[in-house]
């Protein structure tokens, strides 16, 4: 056990497990074990490629875990603390071996409140800060709300990046393309534009937004085949699991499979033409989170299935895909799937997941791995 100073942090690292049946597949038993403790509300886990992996915790701090001992690390840029925003995602840059580059989300402070922005900077050898720290992308124009900033970002395999937006609470906002509210954008590495996006060059549109009429997309990932998947927060139910497609229109407010909070009907009803459906949606709301799609080799049974964590009802949905269709086919329910946050797959093939309930990060893997 390792402590930070001042903070009732714990860092196991395999050193105690539980072997854990998963619901309905008795042949997908799993060792369960918590890797690091004591975490202050986290909201992403990254791994690096000599086995460490970084964390973000809301509150602005980032956390390098690596030979036995977690330390925060130094030169994080300033987050507007507040609501729902903070220091949200962290993802490894495919060439970190050669750039040592990491990307972070969070809830920018600017003039009118704050907005979701991207900022790249460099890990020092030693873990312990940040270097050549840049801000690449921010959402204009903000908003003084404390809601709806997404916000995952991805790095697709041509190198361009995606992030996720969120409404922001201001439910019109995703159909209007003057804006980046309720959005998917994607830049290049150094924050330039893709020349193909596909709103370049048209008069009143953002040009980085790549598909729009989303409401709060928390997790997102990229298959096999290069496809993006993200998983959206509805409203009163109508949670969604949606396809990503180039300058396409996913509905919301104007379609939802949701109610508002006070019961009352959303928008047009749960289809129009020239918006996109959701390939899989959620009745009752389960507050997805963080998404994976599972390319691993520990658990082949499962490859090619997308997992998404749950806020709400404490569990992991794994997602059973065929082409461009998905259903749920398990809801992997135990006692440390409390609030899960943030789901990944580590170079090993085994899963780690963020529960913020307990506020650990936790392995999953197969009993003796």
């Amino acid at each position: 056990m390792f402590h930070l100073p001042a903070r009732n942090f714990g860092v196991l690292l395999g050193l105690l497990s539980v072997v854990i049946p998963v619901a309905g597949r008795a042949q997908d038993d799993v060792a369960v074990t918590p890797v690091i403790q004591g975490l202050d509300t986290p909201w992403a886990v990254a791994t690096l490629p000599d086995g460490g992996f970084l964390v973000t915790e809301r509150d602005g701090a980032l956390l390098h875990i690596g030979d036995g001992a977690a330390n925060t690390v130094r030169g994080v840029p300033d987050v507007q603390v507040g609501g729902q925003g903070g220091l949200l995602d962290v993802t490894v840059a495919r060439d970190f071996a050669q750039s040592r580059d990491i990307f972070l989300t969070y809830s920018k402070p600017q003039a009118r409140g704050a907005g979701t922005a991207l900022a790249v900077a460099r890990l020092a050898e030693d873990g312990s800060r940040l270097e050549n720290l840049q801000v690449i992308f921010e959402s204009a124009p903000g908003s003084s709300g404390g809601r709806h900033f997404g916000s995952r970002v991805v790095e697709a395999p041509d190198g361009t990046l995606f992030v996720t937006i969120g409404d922001r609470g201001d439910r019109p906002s995703a159909q209007d393309l003057s804006n980046h509210n309720g959005t998917v954008v994607r830049v290049n590495r150094d924050g330039s534009v893709p020349a193909d996006n596909p709103f370049v060059g048209q008069t009143g549109i953002q040009p980085e937004i790549w598909s729009f009429g989303h409401r709060n997309a928390q997790g997102a990932d990229f298959d096999a085949s290069g496809q993006l998947w993200t998983s959206e927060h509805g409203a009163r139910g109508g949670d969604e699991l949606n396809i990503v497609k180039k300058g396409a229109n996913f509905g919301w407010p104007v379609i939802s499979y949701g109610r508002h909070y006070s019961g009352g009907r959303i928008g047009e009803g749960t289809s129009k033409p020239g918006m996109e459906q959701p390939v899989h949606y959620w009745d009752p709301s389960m507050a997805p989170s963080g998404l994976m799609v599972y390319q691993g080799d520990m658990f082949p049974d499962w490859r090619g299935d997308i997992f998404v964590g749950s806020l709400k009802f404490d569990y992991i949905a794994r997602l059973e895909v065929s082409g461009t269709s998905a259903h749920e086919a398990e809801q992997i329910d135990m006692s440390e799937t409390g609030r899960v946050r943030d789901i990944i797959e580590a170079p090993d093939g085994s899963i780690l997941f963020i529960s913020v309930g307990d506020g650990t990060v936790y392995r999953m893997a197969r009993p003796g791995a």
